[in-house]
């Protein structure tokens, strides 16, 4: 099985970063879904700046 970072080969067997082939593929391949490089196919918008806003102010108020 190839490496999905680097695409070098790997072993499975006895592997603690498997399916990468180094703890280095692995990390990158985790800051590249932290920093939103990837992202699973969803057909909902992303909610807009001021509907968050309103949603935390509405929120707030409730509590009050």
């Amino acid at each position: 099985m190839k490496c999905p970072n680097c695409d070098r080969p790997t072993t499975q067997k006895d592997n603690p970063y498997r399916p990468f082939c180094s703890e280095r593929c692995k990390l990158i391949d985790f800051g590249n879904w932290v920093d939103e490089n990837y992202a699973v196919p969803s057909d909902e918008a992303p909610p807009s700046e001021g509907g968050v806003q309103q949603r935390e102010t509405q929120t707030s108020d409730e509590r009050l």
